[in-house]
């Protein structure tokens, strides 16, 4: 009869701690209903729904045609002044298009780029040739296809192809 009472009285004391309020240990003031970040999980769910079954696999990221075109408004092939700037990168990089010009400036620096190992923005393509073309010449070096406008914007930079390492901007 006992162990009758004792269990009764342990499962009408689970509801109780399990109401037990909430104690905010820390509140900085921009505290934020989680609600808006729940719907986009409900509204993805609803588009998938939606959705028809692919009939071929898709590859994301890891399929070049779908990083094209890639472009960096407020760039475009051009003459750079050499000069110095404020910001001490840890790894040079250099911006470049798959324009004639970036292409001979490719050839012409590419020792030199691995010499200091520079890494590569391909900043302008329009096809998957531009791409092969770039990879081609690259002899090695890490060139990743990315826009890089805000980059252009923050170094006022309008023109590429361009080496911006720790000590300046140059072509």
């Amino acid at each position: 009869m006992m162990i009758w009472l004792v269990m009764i009285v342990s499962f009408l004391l689970v509801p109780v701690t399990a109401q037990a309020e909430l104690t905010v240990i820390y509140d900085s003031g921009n505290t934020q209903p989680i609600a808006p970040f729940l719907e986009v999980f409900e509204s993805a769910d609803e588009i998938q729904q939606q959705r028809p079954v692919p009939t071929k696999p898709q590859l994301g990221a890891a399929d070049p045609e779908a990083w094209l075109p890639i472009q960096s408004p407020g760039l475009t092939p051009g003459f750079v002044q050499a000069r110095s700037h404020e910001r001490p990168f840890a790894r040079p990089f250099f911006l470049i298009g798959s324009d004639a010009r970036s292409r001979q400036w490719l050839k012409n620096h590419r020792d030199r780029l691995k010499e200091i190992g520079a890494v590569g923005m391909l900043v302008q393509a329009d096809t998957r040739e531009d791409l092969q073309a770039t990879a081609n010449l690259s002899g090695g070096l890490s060139i990743m296809p990315a826009s890089a406008s805000d980059i252009a914007k923050a170094l006022g930079i309008s023109h590429y192809p361009v080496l911006i390492s720790a000590h300046g901007i140059e072509q």
